[in-house]
This record gives C-alpha cells, structure tokens and sequence, in this order.
C-alpha cells in the first residue's frame, strides 16, 4: 500500500529535501507541499493524504495550530511534526493538538522514513530527546503535585482514572496515539456516535475542556502506551 503523504515547512529548500527523501521510498507518494500554515490546512482537507509531516515555526499558522485543525476536522489525516524545536513551549502545545508524532530535523532520512511508515500504521512516534523531556516532566510533576499514596483502582490504570469506565479508559489510549474518532470506532467496532459520547463523558468526568487536553493528560498518567 503507498502511503501518500503532505509536507509542509516554509523554507523550500527543507521542503524540496524532504520531498526527495520521501520520493525515493517505494512505498510513499508525496501528494502536496505547502509553504505555510494556512495552505497545509487546505492541502490536507483536499488531498486527504495518510500522513502531514509539518514543520512547527511557519507563517499564518503554527505547526501546532495546522494539527489541531486537521485533527478536529476528523478526516483521517496523522500529523508528524517534523521541526528543528524540541523545547517544552514547541513539543507540548503540538502534543496536546493531536499530533501523532515528534521528530527534531537532525533526525536521519532512514529515521523520517520508518516515522512515516509507523504513523501512517497508527502508532505514536517521538524523537528521542522529546521522549526523555516528557519524562522529566511528569516526574517533576508527580514529586511537586502528588498527593498522598493510595491504592489504585486497577492495576496500569492511575487513581485519577478511578471514574472512567473500561471503554472510556479504551478510547482514551486510542485518542492518546493520535487516532481520529473514525480510527477509534474502527478499533473499538463500535459507531463514530459511539466515541463522541465517550469523549464527552470522559472530559465531562476528568474536567477536561479539550481533545488536546485529555491528550497532554494521557500522557501525564501513562495511559499513552499502545495496549498488546
């Protein structure tokens, strides 16, 4: 199956770069370019590619504000960002739009081209370095903000989740890897309706305002890990 794919960074000779690299792959057809924010949003809707692979710093609008479109509008794009920023003002605000994926520009061509590959197969990619912050992160958090021990409610599943049902906690790992409502209902076999009214329960349940929201909240309490 090729996997068609949409790139997007406002420097062109980045841009023709990584065309080339995904131009040589047998298995990937690049099916746009875009030079800014607001023409990678509309290359997506129209192209519908299996893969955006979009830079963060581009003008109109940021890389995290074209994923947060193309994944609020449902229609089965994956973002990978693919950007020279790793810090936590940069990975963050991507991560909690919905992107699928993180990788920093000194990545290899053989390590952009397996990203695609997995993100397009509906895993989660993180660069190295994005993964050890996230980290650091959520151990500073714990020992600055955790209460006092207690038993959890199940085992892999954090207290805080002690509210959600089994399904939602399902839809939320889902959710967690950057899967749209379409590819949760597939994997789920269950109505896109379905997931809809799980996600309103569950944000409704962890006073969550947003789909980034429970995404950056996934990924505190380690419900982010794709299930066996």
């Amino acid at each position: 199956m090729t996997i068609r794919v949409l790139v997007a960074d406002d420097q062109a000779v980045v841009r023709d770069g990584v065309v080339l690299l995904l131009s040589s792959a047998d298995d990937m057809e690049v099916v746009g370019e875009a030079g800014d924010g607001h023409e990678a949003v509309r290359l997506a809707s129209e192209s519908r590619p299996d893969v955006a692979l979009v830079d963060l710093r581009m003008p109109g609008l940021t890389g995290a504000e074209v994923t947060s479109r193309v994944v609020s509008a449902d229609i089965g794009v994956r973002v990978l960002i693919l950007t020279t920023y790793a810090d936590d003002d940069a990975v963050m605000p991507a991560l909690r739009a919905g992107a699928a994926g993180y990788l920093t520009k000194d990545a290899t061509g053989e390590a952009v081209l397996a990203a695609v590959r997995d993100v397009a197969a509906g895993h989660t990619v993180l660069d190295p370095a994005v993964q050890r912050r996230l980290v650091e992160l959520i151990v500073s958090e714990k020992e600055s903000t955790a209460p006092p021990p207690a038993p959890a409610p199940e085992a892999g599943v954090p207290a805080e989740a002690e509210g959600l049902t089994r399904r939602e906690i399902d839809v939320v790992r889902l959710v967690a890897q950057g899967l749209n409502n379409r590819q949760v209902a597939k994997e789920m076999v269950v109505s896109q309706s379905t997931v809809k009214t799980h996600l309103n329960h569950i944000l409704a349940k962890l006073a969550l305002e947003d789909r980034g929201a429970l995404i950056a909240w996934a990924w505190r309490y380690g419900l982010a890990v794709r299930t066996p």
